[in-house]
């Protein structure tokens, strides 16, 4: 089977150039510098300037990479590989299906090769308002991205009302599931925990369990 034709598939697997990988360089040591400065310090204590001490780089440079504090600790968590695992999926492969194998891949990824990283960003969600309001805002721009490979797969208006809800209601309820693992203490299962969400957004809520006589009992 090919894998889908889609607006997340690169042009080609040319390898990035030297000025390419200097700035990889450079947005992964900013990346590593602020996570290590809140582990350390906190995230209010952790400034701009502080990070470019860090990363031995110009706050201006910070600046430039990542607009905002927020965003540092946002980029590149899970859009990345989900994008490219999705592109990978099999073109006639039903659209649930290939979700399901990308976030199974990037959640897995994050959790072996980043697994302090991954636990802390899930921390700042749930503690920190900013870090949730701009993750918030940076779900458009990720649902657009969705919203178009799920529309080269159907066939449908990637700006139709049904796709974007599909992808919006996607996104959303994996920031949920998130947010969930945070406040029950990392102690669940996080791929479990997704395919619990893709469950009630694929097929509804469950049936509750029936209530015992004996519970209404006095």
């Amino acid at each position: 089977m090919k894998a889908a034709r889609s607006p997340l598939m690169p042009a080609g697997p040319a390898r990035p150039g030297l000025r390419e990988r200097k700035k990889t360089k450079t947005r992964e040591a900013i990346r590593e510098a602020t996570f290590a400065l809140i582990g350390e310090r906190g995230y209010d204590a952790v400034t701009i300037e502080r990070i470019a001490e860090r990363a031995e780089v110009s706050p201006s440079t910070v600046l430039r990479y990542f607009p905002a504090k927020e965003d540092i600790v946002l980029t590149d968590a899970y859009d990345r590989p989900l994008l490219s695992a999705l592109a990978e999926r099999p073109a006639d492969e039903p659209w649930p299906a290939s979700v399901r194998h990308a976030l199974h891949r990037a959640v897995g990824l994050a959790l072996a090769e980043q697994p302090e990283t991954t636990l802390l960003r899930a921390r700042l969600l749930l503690e920190v308002p900013a870090v949730r309001s701009r993750m918030l805002e940076s779900l458009s721009a990720t649902g657009r991205v969705l919203a178009r490979d799920l529309a080269a797969r159907t066939g449908l208006d990637p700006d139709g009302l049904e796709v974007r809800v599909r992808a919006t209601s996607l996104l959303c309820g994996l920031l949920e599931a998130a947010t969930y693992w945070a406040e029950h203490g990392r102690a669940d299962d996080l791929p479990g925990l997704v395919d619990r969400t893709l469950d009630i957004l694929g097929h509804g809520l469950p049936e509750p369990s029936p209530t015992r006589p004996a519970d209404h009992a006095p």
